[in-house]
């Protein structure tokens, strides 16, 4: 079964245990939940939801002799056939079993369906048979789940769907080192992950956070980053084909087999694609119009960040405005009931569109959150939800839509889960108010967040300089650059004596301490820093990084200024046709490289030509990030300023009146791009 993850992730599953998929009582008499859903704020009764045998015990992974129980989507006909499909070795299967013989934390990434679930079970029973078998039902049983690790003498710790267990009350790294400390081959942490959860915390996203680190997700990357990766493939090689064929004597290997130009075959054994064109169809009148709007609700609660599943009448609750916009009665809706049911019948015998019942919730299938094409979550669903949920998953749901851009939508879920004291949301609220156009109070929040971590954890703690980086980047949006940069500065110094010169930290204070000293007037110096930095990120990273991309259009910059002009736009030609290649063109780096060619165009004067730039920099902007975030504001002033630059100052007038009412609407008082509307529009007014 796919995962997704921490900081950030997103989609979660209650369990692919018997109780999840509805296998029947011939397995929940061998295993079971000994206590029934319990709520996450109770710790004490966490260590209930545990995979246990009949008696109350935690098995040895020899005993897990269903492949569900770990979290396996059920096969196709699996129900009629009595048993799982055969295993049929993958390619990536010696890679892992290397990894596990050396101990310590290995995490599965490949996409929903590919097998990562099925792969790390019949390795890891292969390997550890005696092993205990350690898997925690929810995020709010993982302590209990590693205190019972910690206590066995040889255990496999089991985190199939790791984001489920990241962020809020999630796992650390520390919470890891401690338990595989000092224990090599006696304790595993055995992980999966969907590469698109697993895609959230790569050094791609880290790019698009260009401008300061920025890591709200500082602690959920930490664990990734501990892990061994293995890298599985959705679909099956040539040889693993070929193994395959061995099994052409199930009926479900001889389907999957005719589908695999097409397909994963583990894809079509779960029936993805099946259960994915059931949903489908079902919009039609007459058809399963209410249960397609009921799923369509539980995935887009996975989308939002939830990671816990849905209670029955929440969705009762949430699916009626999906059916209306679909035609309401016209599409002779079925009963709520029979919707419930058809959703989460097993159909071809899998896991259902909704897995889950009555007394544990429901999560929708992950195969349906990676089709291509799906809308944005509405807004009647986000502030539905976020109205019901508790504070955990709110922070879950505010650092989704912060790296979504969804900026408004951010605030709103941190500070209601800083309301709730969730830890951390106090820091994340304060970069999403300020990443909002409110740098002032991100500089005033994140103060109080400096000092009360200084004085619990030191200065030179990871925690204080991640709130101290914040806070010197903001004080620079401030305007302040002079003072940001001295504050980067001896960010710098203290993050290589705790960090190492090395560290991404590190680097990316060294960055900003580069851009602030050349936004403060010292561009040669800026440009001695940025060269030297660039230096040492393609000593450590290969040329197409994320990072080497920011540092190389942070020097054509600062270098255009006292170089030849038409040599700096040359290299940033380079550097843009290497962001689209690596990032692709929406993301918000290749926007901002965008944004400097056109500037270059506007200082070359070739003013039409940056008109037409800045132009389209609007729509794309405004598109990715949204109307009113601060970027798409800028670009607009840009605009106006290349339009009178051309002689159209009517038009730019008029779209300066517009920018300074929409600035002075979602910025704070005295913001930039407010001070520059004005003077701009007072320039423009008749004599």
């Amino acid at each position: 079964m796919g995962i997704g993850a921490c900081a950030l992730a997103l989609a979660a599953t209650w369990t692919s245990g018997p109780l999840a998929t509805g296998i029947g009582a011939a397995v929940t008499a061998v295993y079971t939940l000994v206590a029934d859903h319990l709520r996450p704020q109770h710790a004490e009764r966490s260590v209930a939801a545990l995979l246990r045998t009949a008696s109350g015990g935690i098995p040895r992974v020899g005993q897990v002799d269903r492949p569900e129980l770990a979290g396996v989507h059920p096969a196709d006909g699996q129900h009629a056939h009595g048993s799982a499909t055969p295993y049929v070795e993958r390619d990536a299967d010696p890679l892992l079993r290397q990894a596990l013989e050396r101990g310590g934390f290995v995490l599965i990434v490949g996409e929903s369906t590919a097998g990562k679930t099925r792969l790390a079970y019949e390795v890891a029973r292969s390997c550890f048979p005696r092993h205990a078998f350690v898997r925690p039902m929810t995020r709010a049983a993982l302590t209990p789940a590693i205190e019972v690790a910690q206590r066995r003498r040889h255990a496999v710790l089991w985190l199939d769907d790791l984001e489920n267990y990241l962020g809020a009350d999630g796992v650390t790294a520390s919470m890891l080192a401690g338990l595989l400390q000092g224990r090599p081959g006696r304790v595993v942490v055995l992980a999966t992950m969907r590469s698109e959860e697993y895609r959230r915390y790569d050094a791609r996203e880290e790019s698009r956070l260009t401008g300061s680190d920025r890591d709200a997700w500082r602690v959920q990357r930490e664990v990734l980053h501990l892990a061994v990766k293995i890298r599985l493939a959705r679909h099956w090689s040539t040889t693993e084909r070929q193994r395959a064929t061995a099994h052409r004597g199930d009926p479900r290997i001889r389907l999957a087999l005719v589908s695999c130009d097409r397909f994963g075959l583990a894809e079509v054994v779960a029936a993805g694609p099946e259960l994915l064109g059931a949903w489908e169809n079902a919009w039609a009148p007459g058809a399963n119009p209410r249960g397609a709007a009921i799923v369509t609700a539980a995935v887009d609660c996975r989308r939002s960040g939830l990671r816990r599943p849905v209670s029955r009448q929440w969705l009762q609750d949430l699916h009626p405005p999906y059916l209306a916009e679909r035609g309401g009665p016209d599409l002779q809706p079925e009963p709520f009931a029979e919707a419930m049911s058809w959703a989460c019948k097993a159909a071809y015998a899998t896991s259902g569109l909704l897995i889950g019942n009555y007394s544990q919730g429901y999560t929708a299938f992950d195969y349906l959150l990676n089709v291509p094409g799906l809308p944005p979550v509405p807004d009647h669903l986000w502030q539905a939800l976020l109205s019901r949920v508790e504070p955990a998953d709110a922070f879950d749901m505010g650092l989704l839509a912060h790296q979504a851009s969804h900026l408004s939508r951010a605030t709103a879920a941190l500070e209601r889960a800083r309301a709730g004291g969730a830890a951390g949301a106090d820091f994340v609220l304060a970069i999403v108010i300020g990443d909002s156009g409110w740098p002032r109070r991100a500089v005033r929040d994140l103060e109080s967040i400096v000092r009360r971590r200084h004085a619990r954890l030191g200065l030179r703690h990871p925690d204080t300089l991640a709130a101290r980086h914040q806070w010197a980047f903001f004080t620079g949006e401030t305007g302040d650059s002079q003072a940001a940069a001295a504050a980067f500065s001896e960010l710098v110094t203290d993050a290589i004596a705790a960090l190492g010169p090395e560290h991404t930290d590190t680097l990316a204070a060294r960055h900003q301490q580069a851009y602030f000293t050349g936004e403060a007037g010292e561009t040669q110096a800026a440009v001695r820093q940025l060269q030297a930095l660039l230096d040492e990120r393609l000593r450590l990273e290969r040329p197409d990084h994320p990072q080497v991309l920011a540092v190389r259009r942070s020097l054509v910059w600062f270098f255009s200024l006292h170089g030849d002009l038409a040599e700096a736009e040359r290299q940033l030609g380079e550097l843009l046709a290497d962001a689209q290649r690596c990032l692709g063109p929406d993301d918000p780096h290749t926007l901002a490289i965008r944004s400097t060619q056109a500037a270059f165009a506007a200082r070359a004067g070739r003013t039409v030509e940056a008109t037409v730039a800045f132009t389209q920099l609007v729509t794309d902007r405004s598109r990715v990030l949204g109307a009113d975030h601060p970027h798409a504001i800028h670009s607009r002033l840009q605009k106006a300023q290349a339009l009178v630059a051309e002689g159209r100052s009517g038009q730019a007038r008029d779209e300066l009146t517009q920018i300074l009412n929409d600035a002075e609407r979602v910025l704070e008082p005295g913001h930039r791009h407010i001070a520059l509307a004005g003077t701009l529009l007072d320039r423009l007014q008749p004599l």
